[in-house]
């Protein structure tokens, strides 16, 4: 199971590497990281995203907490928020093929952020259920090279968990 952890950090130097030797001390994996700016000068915000249970979750929490430039830990895994991902991705692009690439973006909303006679660039921006869709849709191309940013999430304000209203 996958957990994710929004953290508020002071902005120091080395905040990052004692956060990521914590978990790699202990073994643990992070499936994704994304660093940022938050609304207040000098404070960052961490989310990371690894797998792992209620358990190694606790320990993780617990240790993030001793740590002096660490302001707060939420685990937001099963709070309702905003999830967005920003994915790259280039294929290979024939004039046969050309059109039903195209065709998928469009689909997609993605954008066309480069183009050449050898190749299509696309920018898909979304929760990262769309970036898992057409990157996999994608795949019956050659792709050539993949860059994804990692989850980014924030809090519903009103606490509506759209997810559960999609499968009522």
């Amino acid at each position: 199971m996958k957990k994710t952890l929004a953290i508020t950090v002071f902005n120091e130097s080395g905040v990052l590497t004692r956060i990521s030797a914590l978990f790699s001390s202990r073994g643990f994996n992070i499936e994704s990281i994304v660093v940022g700016q938050s609304e207040t000068l000098g404070v960052s915000r961490i989310i990371i995203v690894l797998p792992g249970d209620e358990h190694i979750l606790e320990q993780v929490i617990k240790q993030l907490n001793k740590l002096i430039q660490v302001i707060e830990v939420k685990d937001v895994s099963t709070t309702p928020c905003v999830e967005r991902e920003l994915m790259l991705i280039k294929i290979q692009s024939i004039p046969t093929t050309r059109s039903e690439i195209i065709e998928i973006a469009q689909i997609f909303k993605a954008k066309i952020v480069d183009i050449s006679d050898i190749s299509i660039t696309l920018e898909v921006t979304g929760d990262p259920g769309k970036i898992a869709t057409i990157q996999q849709l994608l795949k019956r191309y050659i792709i050539l090279k993949v860059v994804r940013t990692g989850k980014i999430s924030l809090e519903r304000e009103l606490g509506i968990n759209t997810e559960s209203l999609k499968r009522e």
